[in-house]
């Protein structure tokens, strides 16, 4: 069944594509996340969208290749992110980069991804430098928010993919023991887990709270250290992960 990643990746009437808490909480929290394991070197990111994370590795490395399978997506990328990073189009199953990477960055695309095994395989295979790390960011089953939702009959268990989700490609919904299945079934050497910011609250219910002088940061970072405290609970899991053989 062919895909239309352009449509995909548009907003629907039931929900946002990409939402202010996305890029303005948990953006600057997966970047903390990441810091402390970053290698010198180039970076791969996965999956590129609009170029609003990639702009913010921009920070930390001088080389960034993204591959992006909506044109319209990456069309947008370059226009933010000018010469600075090169952009490639195509899909993670059949693009041909020649080369390795030091540091490799797939946050919230793995779900959308229909065979996630041999993506990840290729990762660790064709793309993963010898002592390169790989950084596997997922949405949480177990949210607060989202256990809360199947409480109110919204969704029907925390690991369903709902209609809206489906429209914007789900596939699947991960937990942290699941994520780290497929991760070790591609041969992958997990090093580092963890969650990124512990969440009650949708989505939407944040980006309006955003708006007003509830949130504090003082607030927003106790979120973060409760988040570390309990990795289950937040609202993406996270793999570190390392180049390792096949079982």
């Amino acid at each position: 069944m062919l895909r239309d990643y352009n449509q995909e990746s548009k907003d629907t009437a039931g929900r946002k594509y990409g939402y202010d808490f996305d890029y303005d909480v948990l953006h600057p929290y997966m970047m903390r996340a990441f810091i402390p394991h970053f290698r010198p070197g180039t970076a791969l990111e996965l999956g590129s969208f609009e170029g609003r994370f990639t702009s913010r590795l921009l920070e930390h490395f001088a080389e960034i290749t993204c591959v992006e399978a909506s044109d319209e997506a990456a069309a947008v990328a370059r226009v933010n992110l000018g010469a600075k990073v090169e952009i490639i189009e195509g899909l993670f199953e059949e693009v041909s980069l020649h080369r390795k990477y030091d540091n490799i960055i797939l946050t919230h695309v793995l779900e959308h991804i229909s065979d996630p095994v041999a993506v990840l395989r290729r990762i660790n295979d064709e793309w993963l430098a010898d002592s390169g790390r790989f950084f596997l960011v997922c949405p949480n089953a177990n949210a607060p928010s989202r256990q809360i939702a199947v409480k109110m009959g919204i969704i029907s268990h925390n690991t369903a993919v709902t209609p809206a989700e489906a429209a914007h490609g789900h596939h699947r919904t991960y937990t942290l023991d699941t994520l780290e299945r497929d991760a070790v079934a591609a041969g992958l050497k997990v090093v580092h887990r963890s969650g990124i910011f512990f969440k009650a609250l949708a989505n939407f219910q944040w980006d309006r709270l955003l708006q007003t002088d509830i949130i504090s940061k003082e607030y927003l970072e106790g979120c973060y250290q409760l988040g570390q405290q309990y990795p289950d609970l937040c609202a993406s899991v996270f793999l570190m992960c390392e180049r390792g053989s096949h079982p």
